[in-house]
């Protein structure tokens, strides 16, 4: 999972402070980013500023709910993990699903495949919250490529243990490669892996472009990708950031804000899955158009 970045620029303006001749200034810290680090232009501002929100007496329903869901996982979860593939998948598909039911969020799939059914191979999407990957999965229950931190976020994170998290430190350039081939692994014993190709999370109403280098995973182990749209929509239907993880949010603040929500629905839209290409860059923008459209 990865948090959003905010532009520089973007950032509240902040009166400077008094001087004072015994100020003392400490050494800055050198920037690590590289030139290609993942940055988003939503923070704050992107903000829903008075979304429709539900009585105390529900949300309190939601967070018993959460948590009963969540011990029902932690009890069964070690003994489906035993099971055969298909079961497993149908298990973490249906937990998925429950798990965004307990936080108030109806589930809509438009399936634009002719022939529906579970992906398989590369699935690539959109990012706009860490809630994400439990509607990925609901889809497609995958290996996702994330930060490794996903693992401490609530609600998701013992999902997303069982889902089996490939860990990338995007400030590295240097271990990129490595955790590309970690992919390709995965992709060879005929498991999906799923990534977030912007790198980084953004409000829903804007998109980032797609980066190509997690498609060399398809090309290098021959397998078809999925494109998926995801849209979190309020009551009336349209495009809200309640559920985003941008600005100063920490997973708290999301999973706070998506509780209180009223009428919220994640749209999953599975697009018909590409051939992989020879260019990655290529496959990536086919990707891209097909997701931001």
């Amino acid at each position: 999972m990865t948090a959003a970045l905010t532009a520089p620029g973007l950032s509240p303006a902040r009166s400077a402070p008094a001087p004072s001749t015994a100020r003392v200034v400490a050494p800055a810290r050198p920037d690590t980013r590289h030139a290609w680090y993942p940055a988003s232009r939503c923070g704050d501002h992107c903000r829903d500023q008075a979304p429709a929100v539900v009585n105390r007496l529900v949300m309190i329903v939601r967070v018993v709910r959460l948590v009963a869901v969540v011990g029902f996982l932690a009890a069964f979860g070690p003994v489906v993990a035993l099971a055969p593939r298909l079961l497993r998948r149908r298990f973490l598909s249906r937990a998925a699903r429950h798990l965004l039911a307990a936080l108030g969020v109806c589930v809509r799939i438009d399936d634009r495949r002719p022939f529906a059914g579970t992906s398989r191979g590369l699935v690539v999407a959109n990012h706009i919250s860490y809630l994400d990957i439990l509607a990925v999965a609901v889809v497609s229950p995958s290996h996702f490529v994330a930060k490794s931190d996903v693992t401490t976020m609530p609600v998701i994170s013992g999902l997303a243990r069982r889902l089996g998290i490939i860990p990338v430190e995007r400030a590295s350039l240097r271990e990129l490669p490595t955790t590309i081939r970690s992919a390709v692994d995965e992709l060879h014993r005929d498991r999906s892996v799923a990534v977030f190709p912007e790198g980084t999370t953004w409000c829903g109403r804007e998109a980032g472009r797609f980066r190509p280098a997690f498609f060399q995973a398809a090309i290098d182990a021959g397998v078809a990708v999925t494109p998926i749209r995801l849209m979190f929509t309020a009551m009336d239907g349209s495009p809200t950031s309640v559920p985003s993880f941008i600005g100063d949010d920490t997973p708290v603040d999301t999973l706070r804000r998506v509780l209180r929500a009223r009428g919220l629905t994640v749209v999953i839209r599975v697009h018909e899955s590409l051939l992989p290409d020879t260019d990655r860059r290529t496959l990536a923008a086919r990707c891209e158009r097909l997701v931001t459209a």
